[in-house]
């Protein structure tokens, strides 16, 4: 995973667009967020999102049909990557031993276990980045990092190195994924933007997921909107399935089973609901 990913240029983009990222199996949240989009009416064309279609909870293969079927533009996360490859971990690179590692050898062999031939095959044709022009600015969407699809940047992660992968990728707005939290950092008139993630909740003690707007109605602007949704079904088939009881008090509580990922700075943040 170290090499820069393929990326492909999708042209240009108008009108507002929805931007989310980690679905993690969660189909109830998945089928929420459209019921949204299409209230928005906003089109198929329009939502983009950042990878991790799989993952902790119990319906891998009904998400994946559901996103290739609603036909908007994903990219592949790592855990795509890692399922499509036929590979034996989630890619996620937690250390050995630790809490998530250990969670992870439970999640994800299930995942790759329900997921079809037939979905393997047409994660196969996503790609790994995405670049755009929306109302005059260079986007790229990306998963964690520019040669690292499974790298943590976080709202606390040091601004040069954003600025380093913008400058690489000659971007001006970067839209992210991957470490679950939403959040926003300007400078400069460069915008590191990370919708979070819609399949669990953002570790604020809230059930609440998260996506975002763009608008090009007045220039640029963006807006982090949450949601509720059954997460009772979800976390009910989860247990029927023996996967991760702690994953799934997470839906209800909004406390991450553990912070080992998480900078001090975002872990000092833990249940304080958000305000974006």
């Amino acid at each position: 995973m170290g090499q820069v990913s393929q990326i492909m240029d999708v042209g240009t983009i108008s009108g507002k667009v929805l931007v989310f990222g980690g679905v993690y199996s969660n189909l109830q949240s998945l089928e929420a967020l459209r019921a949204i989009a299409n209230r928005e009416n906003i089109n198929p064309e329009n939502v983009i999102c950042t990878g991790d279609i799989v993952g902790y909870c119990a319906q891998p293969e009904e998400c994946l049909q559901m996103v290739k079927a609603w036909d908007i533009k994903s990219i592949a996360g790592n855990v795509e990557i890692q399922i499509r490859n036929d590979d034996e971990d989630c890619g996620c690179n937690f250390d050995d031993g630790t809490r998530c590692d250990i969670l992870s050898r439970n999640w994800y062999p299930f995942a790759l276990k329900h997921v079809s031939n037939e979905m393997k095959h047409w994660l196969q044709s996503l790609p790994n980045q995405l670049s755009f022009q929306y109302a005059g600015y260079s986007i790229l969407v990306l998963h964690g990092g520019y040669r690292d699809v499974a790298q943590f940047i976080f709202r606390s992660t040091n601004w040069s190195l954003k600025s380093e992968i913008m400058d690489e990728s000659r971007a001006d707005i970067v839209l992210a994924g991957h470490c679950g939290l939403p959040f926003h950092h300007i400078r400069g008139g460069r915008y590191w933007l990370n919708a979070g993630v819609i399949g669990m909740p953002a570790n604020d003690g809230t059930s609440r997921v998260w996506y975002m707007i763009l608008d090009d109605e007045e220039g640029f602007d963006f807006a982090h909107r949450s949601f509720g949704y059954d997460h009772q079904r979800t976390a009910t088939l989860m247990g029927e399935n023996r996967l991760p009881g702690s994953y799934a008090k997470t839906l209800s509580d909004g406390i991450w089973d553990n912070c080992e990922v998480l900078p001090k700075e975002e872990t000092s943040q833990q249940g304080i609901p958000l305000d974006l």
